[in-house]
């Protein structure tokens, strides 16, 4: 990447509830947004840890919760860039970030509707169609258009925004990540793979970089953000990042890491910053056992000992598609607010990884995302005024 670019606006629909504030105080709060919650288990008569994004939005935005999600976080995002000294310029696109689509709806297109629906709502189910919407609510004209790479695509989307506006094809990008799909038969097909932890409560369950971590919480968000280099008072700045793949397994990283390693050095090449300007890794940071022992030996080999490390998603949850976008935009008001909500610490842990809410100085964050597949990304992030 050639130039910053400045996280203008954000907006947040969470296991917290709707809106910024609810995510932050939520966080604030140091307990997760996950409740017990029933209709879960193989018979569907167990209660799972799920973090779910509750019933709320605007039913003119759409018929299920993720397109509400979707607009909501978005509209958000637009209107608090607007009191941040943003004015949309004559290309605005739209990035979406997003895995799997409206899951309950299709769900229910194909179980309870039997396969025939109107064909008004029909349409609803198909990917385009918020974002048709949302274009022309604003009377936006830029590109359009989805990006996926699992865990990281918020990370991608991000790399993708800065791309478009380095080529001059936008003046704005609004990004959003949505991932609302914590179905009983999504969640039950994670816990059989060992990744995703139900029967523990999360912070005992979910402690990554801890000893004793069983995997994540499974959790829901949509997050939006205005991206401009037009802004007066952005909340933060991302000076470049990177992206690679495994080409290993589907599920598991390469033992040795290497395409690990280089998305991390050439993240750092790209916004022409040193290892040691580093003070923060917002890390992937799931609580699986493989996760925690390639970044916690990334920071050890590339970072100074005093740079910490944290995940918030023994919080929020893993969001899956919404994962890296939900952390991007938490750094991001934590250099605003001056505090980061990390999650406590709860057993014997390493010895970098940062305790509870913590202040913010003037150092840089790396944003990490591994995304299952092989999908690595990394973005770094500074404060506003640096």
């Amino acid at each position: 990447m050639s130039h910053r670019i400045g996280i203008c606006g954000i907006g947040a629909v969470t296991g917290y509830g709707w809106g910024r504030e609810a995510l932050w105080d939520g966080l604030m709060s140091g307990k997760p947004a996950a409740t017990l919650t029933g209709g879960y288990g193989e018979k569907r008569d167990e209660s799972w840890w799920i973090a779910a994004v509750p019933e709320g939005g605007d039913p003119v935005d759409g018929r299920g919760r993720f397109a509400r999600a979707m607009r909501a976080s978005a509209r958000e995002a637009i209107d608090d860039a607007k009191r941040r000294g943003w004015s949309p310029g004559a290309r605005v696109g739209l990035l979406h970030a997003v895995v799997l689509g409206e899951v309950y709806l299709w769900k229910d297109f194909y179980v309870a509707d039997r396969g025939m629906l109107r064909v008004r709502d029909y349409l609803a189910l198909m990917p385009s169609t918020p974002m048709s919407t949302f274009m022309q609510e604003y009377g936006f004209h830029g590109p359009a258009m989805n990006v996926s790479a699992m865990c990281a695509s918020g990370n991608a989307g991000l790399l993708t925004a800065q791309t478009w506006l380095d080529s001059g094809i936008v003046d704005d990008v609004v990004l959003v990540a949505t991932d609302l799909s914590v179905t009983p038969e999504n969640v039950w097909h994670f816990a059989a793979l060992g990744a995703a932890v139900v029967n523990r409560e999360p912070l005992d369950g979910c402690r990554p970089f801890q000893e004793g971590s069983r995997g994540f919480v499974m959790g829901e968000a949509s997050v939006g953000m205005v991206l401009s280099n037009r802004c007066d008072r952005p909340y933060a700045v991302a000076l470049g990042g990177a992206m690679s793949h495994d080409a290993y397994h589907v599920t598991s990283l390469d033992p040795g890491f290497p395409e690990v390693r280089r998305c991390f050095v050439e993240a750092l090449e790209d916004a022409h910053v040193s290892p040691a300007d580093v003070r923060y890794l917002n890390a992937h940071g799931p609580g699986t056992k493989q996760c925690d022992r390639v970044e916690a030996a990334i920071l050890e080999e590339l970072f100074e000992p005093d740079t910490g490390i944290y995940s918030i998603k023994p919080l929020v949850g893993h969001c899956q598609g919404a994962a890296s976008a939900v952390e991007i935009v938490v750094a991001a008001l934590g250099y605003e607010r001056g505090t980061v909500p990390a999650p406590p610490r709860v057993a014997a842990a390493h010895p970098q990884l940062l305790n509870g809410a913590f202040p913010v100085n003037d150092g840089l964050t790396v944003k990490s995302s591994l995304g299952m597949g092989g999908h690595n990304s990394v973005v770094v992030l500074a404060p506003a005024g640096r």
